[in-house]
């Protein structure tokens, strides 16, 4: 309890906070996707909308293709502009989210009968009036999203299968038309490690940018599970391997779930497992930023999803910081790996200290035995526990 009631003293005072270090360690952006069913919990709008924890927000769901065009040709905005002028109001970014998807397509697309001129026709004006409706809001659509299988191959939707591969020239060349400003992503899963489906990302990529379709990024989801999350030194080669393609790369979906109830252990994994993730962005040149999907236990995807799991977000369902919250800044500001001492900035100030749990008994053996490690993070006047 009483390391809880040093964070309530403390954290109050902190001005720091995700947003401002990654500005600070030379990203874009810390960001948190957000659905319009939560905007009605003043707490959370209060916490999403402090700019200095979440300089970026993506619409979880009122963008796609079920929410914005429920019927041919038959457009509605209201849910994705209520998230977009939230995000102008706070001076957030907006990713754009999602053009084009296999999934949250409403029925008449669906199960429409289709022939390859009929279907590039509807989804070139899909894609034209969105993304004419949303000009100048959006930083960055992703405008293909989770086109490949684990194998590597192109998933049977129904764009795969009655246009083929080209849908995805014919989607990134719309998008381009509609908007040349935007920044265009390719978002998939399971891309963070090398394997089938990343070769053929890196692909996609390649297969783009050699008929003189322009691409800027590729978003890596990220929905990682507690103790198999890939290693930092993994994640930057990763990442690399797609930057060194001449496309950016930013984490568009973090999460990192756990098997229920929680341990210690688990909590303590899931603080290194955020640390390396951030501070494997931080590490790759072109890494411009990260974004958790939900920033709050209380309304995550992944219990409804994943039965038996959860606690996958930075906050807890009260919007407390956790233990994973302080990874996070780990990663952001100091690199990886818990300090045997002190690690230094660039100007040799001490940037973290540990409280080992030896530290910790002598101190009070309540503390060593909530966490496992503990961090003091000394960012100028200000420290983080």
């Amino acid at each position: 309890m009483l390391l809880y009631a040093l964070l309530s003293l403390l954290l109050p005072v902190a001005s720091a906070q995700l947003h401002s270090l990654a500005i600070s360690s030379g990203l874009q952006y810390f960001g948190t996707a957000t659905d319009n069913s939560e905007l009605v919990d003043a707490s959370l709008v209060s916490a999403l909308s402090n700019h200095s924890e979440f300089g970026q927000v993506t619409p979880g769901n009122s963008q796609k293709w079920d929410s914005i065009e429920p019927g041919p040709n038959t457009f509605s905005f209201a849910k994705g502009d209520e998230i977009a002028a939230l995000g102008k109001q706070n001076s957030q970014l907006l990713r754009c989210h999602t053009l084009v998807w296999f999934q949250q397509l409403p029925t008449w697309v669906q199960n429409g009968t289709w022939t390859n001129e009929t279907l590039i026709a509807a989804m070139e004006n899909h894609i034209t009036t969105t993304v004419t409706h949303y000009k100048g809001s959006c930083h960055s659509w992703d405008v293909v999203n989770e086109a490949l299988e684990a194998d590597g191959s192109f998933r049977k939707s129904i764009f795969f299968s009655t246009i083929g591969e080209a849908y995805l020239k014919i989607a990134f060349d719309a998008t381009a038309a509609a908007d040349p400003d935007v920044k265009l992503y390719y978002n998939d899963f399971g891309i963070e490690t090398p394997g089938p489906k990343t070769s053929a990302a890196l692909n996609i990529v390649r297969s783009l940018k050699a008929s003189g379709t322009r691409i800027d990024g590729v978003g890596l989801q990220s929905h990682f599970i507690v103790g198999s999350t890939p290693s930092r030194e993994v994640q930057i080669a990763n990442l690399e391997s797609f930057t060194s393609l001449g496309v950016e790369v930013a984490i568009t979906e973090l999460d990192i779930r756990m098997t229920l109830p929680s341990t210690a252990a688990q909590e303590s994994q899931q603080t290194t497992d955020y640390q390396n993730t951030a501070s494997a962005c931080v590490a790759v040149a072109n890494c411009v930023g990260l974004s958790v999907w939900g920033f709050s236990d209380k309304y995550s995807w992944v219990p409804s999803t994943f039965p038996g799991t959860g606690s996958a977000c930075p906050f807890d369902e009260n919007l407390a910081r956790k233990s994973a919250y302080y990874g996070i800044i780990a990663g952001l500001v100091g690199g990886s790996g818990p300090p045997s001492n002190a690690v230094t900035g660039a100007n040799n100030s001490p940037l973290f200290f540990e409280l080992n749990s030896t530290t910790m008994n002598s101190s009070g053996a309540l503390l060593g035995s909530v966490r496992p490690r503990i961090y003091l993070l000394c960012v100028g006047a200000f420290i983080f526990v």
